[in-house]
């Protein structure tokens, strides 16, 4: 399975389709979202994926972005400020990430084989013991060359960014 990893899409709407067009040519189903939605019309976009999101600091229309999970139905799901998430048995932690020390610290425990974060709006792809800490980057404050998606392939247990340059 391929799951695309997304952050800090903050309303910019022309980088949210590009990401979908990039995760639907590379045959993603499930998305999860580190976080920064800002408005819930960003949910929308997600239409057609499996949706699981968790609550960025700058995400304090709670009420409407659930309900923009609701109208996605399925199994897409807003998970709070954190998810434990499992798919083809691979653990995975999402959080924001506003502290880099609460994500060290949960990848130093060795509990996740994944922990991905946003926040930063830089990527990241590290690993501490077992564990592989990954930021997709972000889709504010960046420039057009500089925003990413990631796609985790949990066959081969790989990540590979992809550019949201057309």
């Amino acid at each position: 399975m391929d799951i695309g990893i997304v952050s800090d899409t903050h309303d910019n709407v022309a980088a949210v389709e590009r990401a979908t067009e990039v995760f639907a040519a590379d045959g993603v189903e499930v998305v999860i979202h580190c976080g920064d939605f800002v408005a819930p019309l960003m949910v929308d976009y997600f239409e057609g994926f499996e949706l699981h999101g968790v609550l960025g600091n700058h995400d304090g229309d709670v009420a409407n972005i659930q309900a923009a999970f609701d109208r996605l139905g399925g199994e897409s799901r807003l998970h709070g400020r954190f998810a434990h998430l499992e798919f083809d048995g691979l653990s995975f932690a999402v959080l924001h990430g506003e502290s880099l020390e609460e994500v060290e610290a949960i990848a130093a425990a060795e509990t996740y084989d994944f922990v991905c974060y946003g926040h930063h709006h830089e990527r990241e792809l590290s690993e501490t013991g077992r564990t592989t800490v990954l930021n997709p980057g972000a889709h504010v404050l960046a420039s057009e060359a500089d925003r990413t998606v990631a796609i985790v392939d949990t066959r081969s247990e790989s990540v590979r960014f992809r550019s949201l340059r057309e």
